[in-house]
């Protein structure tokens, strides 16, 4: 199994210093054999900063030293007049750099200047230090280095600032990853206090400030959500501002201890982290003295895995820890990348992570069942899968127990593809100890084929083959089951109900159907990875289309219940059901149906979404019942209890154009309402759906709406001069500004106003795919 975690050192001027002190191969640079030793200790690259302190020393004197009150002194003019030099023309002199060889460039992770104040308060500085990020990512370019790391963001005033420069940098260089250093809770990013900007480092890079906040490692403590969110908003902020690019990833840094509320914690997951940054100051002593991470901790890196993230370690030399040494961190990562639920499950045998790597977030378009024949090798793949199969036997075999003991029991299997499910009702027959007889009825005239090869080596006389479009074909005489296998990622995507339409009519009065029924769910979810893998078409098709997606790095933005007045349903909710046979539909002589009106749905869902966060789509399931209690499904909540490591379905992925964020009003402990419908006509099938925000309040004139009205008040949003509340921050917890109050009945004569809650509607997105104009399903 390849590996998820790679590892790396930071290197520091310090050891860059003590290494030419000590000397090293005429043939080698200090940082080729630095790299050179790390490697022999199992890293797979190092980090160290792209410029020395004489490049800072020369910086701050040119850009920070001179004063206005000195204006026009000799000294200062010389200074401006070199500042104005380099501005006009920035680069390095040969001692500012750590790194000059392309050999030295291809085991580096840089890190740009830590001390850069791209958000700085002063607008000088802030100007300064973006020619300076510019100019030493323009070095690493020369360099050819793939990815550069860049210092954190420190004021929310000016994070805009921080965006905008590294947009730049991604216009300016066309390839290379812009990686945003950002520690994972912060709470020290709401004081407007900056710290200086040519501020001491220490060895490791970090500034002072979290350098004290090292020397003890503080328990996790129960936070406001604001606080919680503070980093994350930053981030949220940067990444908007570079339209969302790719190449903007994140360094995660642990160096504060992670905060008591967990939950919290799952939105990195949908984020692109391709660093996590783990100083030896992040671990505990075990009672033997070994570095430990804290449970919490713990479990995060264990989650982590799915990123592939490269961690890099600092001041694990120091000898901070009494036992085990350098070497003792990096084994103790490598122990929870082993034992992370990720890396289990891709180890074990016929797993959905083993069968499916290499798909991990990767967009597929849904099958066109009834407009493409499928090739051998797709039917091949869907065959792997022995739990689908498995259940489908039991459910056939359940089906001919139940039904009388008659002297033939006929089955039909629609769409039998190469005849999996053929041979499975055989062998449900000869458990039962009935007598079955199998019509197998297949439209793609290759499958037809192998079923003539298989009929002819296996099945003989037991089955009848018939070629042909099940709403268009005829059999000899009716049948008991109807067994089929059309359902797609969302039960009805890929035409089960319009396929059985057809089929049905095969069915004697008493006959059934497997399955019998499907129901549709939905999520909201977030996901920067696969929302930028539908925006790369640069084509509105690409935003409006439903796709197919195994999700690894995502995070399911919903909670259980909740909302005002409790309103909100569960976290995951169904839109809909199929079911079959179905006897109220209008048919003419051959038992087909008039028109497909009957196969349209709607539904409006109501969740609660209890911490602020992105919203780049909606996740949709399935749920099927084949038989009795007999199942399959791809709901997250019961997938392990229906059919664990079923491997022929993944979930379907419904994007939005624009994501739905906190700066276009998606908070946390807000509501959150989605419409979405199945529309037909004479030859398309097709999905549109929208999604609509709602933020709880109190004291407001409102009506309390039912879930089918939410958001719908009597007046005008803001009719109310008690709920014009300021919102500190876009991502502070709705209920932390708007706390709901409970209905109080005034009492007799009171002249009391009996305080309200209800919700505002603060946020919208476009309908998506009306018309079915970007995707839809053919009925031809």
């Amino acid at each position: 199994m390849a590996p998820f975690a790679a590892l790396a050192t930071t290197i520091t001027h310090e050891h860059i210093q003590k290494k030419l002190a000590r000397g090293h191969s005429p043939h080698d640079t200090p940082v080729l054999s630095l790299a050179t030793e790390a490697q022999g200790k199992g890293y797979q690259a190092i980090c160290l900063p792209l410029t020395t302190e004489k490049w800072r020393e020369r910086w701050r004197n040119m850009c920070i030293m001179p004063s206005a009150g000195a204006a026009g002194n000799e000294e200062v003019i010389v200074v401006e007049k070199a500042a104005e030099a380099w501005r006009q023309s920035p680069s390095f002199l040969l001692d500012e750099v750590t790194i000059t060889r392309l050999d030295e460039a291809e085991i580096v992770v840089p890190m740009a200047s830590d001390w850069l104040q791209l958000d700085a308060t002063d607008d000088w500085i802030r100007h300064d230090s973006g020619i300076a990020l510019q100019q030493e990512v323009a070095y690493a370019s020369y360099l050819n280095i793939p990815t550069i790391i860049l210092p954190p963001p420190r004021n929310r005033s000016h994070v805009a600032s921080y965006g905008r420069i590294v947009n730049e940098c991604l216009r300016n260089i066309p390839y290379m990853h812009f990686s945003v250093r950002l520690p994972i809770y912060d709470p020290a990013v709401f004081k407007s206090k900056e710290s200086p900007p040519h501020g001491d480092l220490n060895s490791t890079g970090i500034s002072t400030a979290q350098a004290s906040s090292q020397k003890h490692h503080l328990k996790p403590s129960k936070v406001s959500e604001g606080e919680l969110n503070a980093t994350w908003e930053m981030w949220d902020v940067i990444r908007t501002v570079c339209d969302n690019n790719a190449r903007v990833t994140l360094t995660l840094d642990l160096t504060p201890p992670l905060p008591a509320n967990a939950s919290v914690l799952d939105r990195w997951a949908a984020e692109p982290v391709q660093h996590i940054f783990l100083p030896a100051s992040a671990f505990i002593a075990n009672v033997k003295g070994y570095p430990v991470l804290p449970k919490g901790t713990q479990a995060f890196i264990r989650q982590s895995m799915i990123h592939y993230p490269m961690f890099i370690f600092s001041g694990v030399d120091s000898g901070v820890h009494t036992m085990g040494g350098e070497s003792a961190y990096p084994q103790y990562v490598k122990h929870l990348e082993k034992t992370s639920p990720v890396a289990q499950a891709t180890k074990t045998e016929g797993s959905v992570e083993q069968f499916a790597q290499g798909y991990q977030d990767y967009l597929q378009n849904p099958l066109q069942p009834l407009m493409d024949n499928l090739q051998s090798i797709t039917y091949q793949t869907f065959e792997q899968d022995p739990i689908k199969y498995h259940n489908y036997e039991e459910a056939i075999y359940r089906a001919l127990v139940d039904r009388p003991d008659r002297e033939r029991i006929v089955i039909c299997v629609a769409g039998a593809g190469r005849g999996p499910l053929v041979s499975r009702c055989l062998k449900a027959g000869q458990r039962a100890n009935r007598e079955t007889f199998i019509y197998a009825v297949e439209k793609n005239p290759n499958a037809f084929v192998t079923l003539q090869y298989r009929k002819a080596k296996e099945w003989g006389s037991s089955v009848e083959l018939i070629a042909g479009d099940m709403r268009r074909v005829e059999l000899p005489e009716p049948v008991d089951i109807l067994v089929s296998e059309l359902l797609g990622s969302f039960g009805d995507n890929e035409l089960s109900p319009e396929c059985l339409d057809g089929a049905i009519r095969f069915l004697k009065p008493d006959g059934i159907s497997i399955p019998s029924s499907y129901t549709a769910h939905l999520t909201p979810l977030s996901s920067s990875k696969l929302y930028n893998a539908a925006r790369e078409s640069k084509d509105l098709r690409g935003v409006e289309t439903p796709y197919v997606v195994m999700f690894q790095n995502v995070n399911i933005l919903s909670g259980d219940g909740g909302g005002a007045g409790g309103r909100c349903g569960s976290r995951i909710q169904e839109c809909w059901e199929f079911e079959h046979p179905r006897k109220d539909v209008t048919v003419n002589g051959r038992g087909l149906p008039l028109t497909n009106s009957h196969n349209v749905r709607s539904a409006k869902l109501t969740f609660h979404i209890p911490h602020a966060g992105v919203m780049h789509g909606l996740a949709g399931y399935f749920e099927a019942i084949l038989y009795s209690d007999v199942g399959l499904s791809i709901h997250p909540c019961h997938k392990e209890r229906v059919s664990k490591d079923m491997l022929s379905w993944f979930p379907l992925f419904f994007p939005f154009r624009v994501c739905f964020s906190p700066s276009k009003r998606f908070q946390g402990n807000s509501e959150l309402q989605v419409s979405i419908w199945r529309l037909t006509n004479e030859r398309q099938v097709w999905y549109e759906w929208y999604a609509e925000s709602f933020l709880p309040v109190a004291n407001a004139s409102l009506r309390v709406e039912t879930a089918e009205d939410v958001g719908v008040s009597e007046g005008p949003s803001f009719s109310s001069t008690s709920t014009h509340v300021a919102v500190p921050s876009p991502v502070v917890d709705a209920l932390d500004v708007f706390p709901l109050v409970q209905r109080v009945e005034p009492r007799p004569g009171s002249m009391e106003v009996t305080p309200a809650s209800g919700v505002v509607k603060i946020g919208q997105t476009a309908l998506h795919n009306p018309g079915g104009r970007s995707s839809w399903i053919g009925l031809t």
